[in-house]
């Protein structure tokens, strides 16, 4: 179990606005509790401190795992993935028009997108189910 006092765990989940950092989904909308994610992984040398905390879904969370780079597709090269708490969400992505998939536009973007999976079927499953409810997608 993590060391992470509920104290510092409340404090990342209002930073975050009770939203997942990579695919903003938001808490209200789905049966599991939101993660603390470590950007870092404490397996590679991360910490418990406030600076290398942040929001996930499960499913992004899993996805990203120990991952701190990966490939942008566009030019092959290794680019360090998307960082929820020194990044903007929309500096590295848009919507597509149906508001269903997460579009990277930066290597950044399209790297963090294919790493965690951010487009699975699943996700584009239930994104739908939030368009068509006027929940989705999010607005800066």
């Amino acid at each position: 179990m993590s060391k992470i006092p509920n104290t510092l765990r409340e404090k990342i989940r209002q930073d975050a606005g009770n939203r997942c950092g990579y695919c903003l989904g938001r808490q209200e909308l789905v049966l599991g509790v939101l993660e603390i994610d470590h950007l870092v992984p404490t397996g590679t040398g991360g910490s418990d401190d406030e600076d290398n905390l942040w929001l996930a879904f499960r499913a992004c969370n899993n996805a990203k795992s120990s991952q701190q780079d990966a490939v942008d597709p566009l030019t092959g090269q290794f680019v360090p993935l998307f960082n929820p708490r020194k990044q903007s969400w929309w500096d590295h992505f848009c919507w597509s028009e149906s508001g269903v998939e997460i579009i990277g536009m930066t290597p950044v973007g399209r790297a963090t997108v294919i790493a965690l999976d951010l487009n699975n079927v699943v996700s584009l499953m239930v994104r739908r189910n939030w368009v068509n409810a006027g929940w989705h997608p999010p607005i800066k």
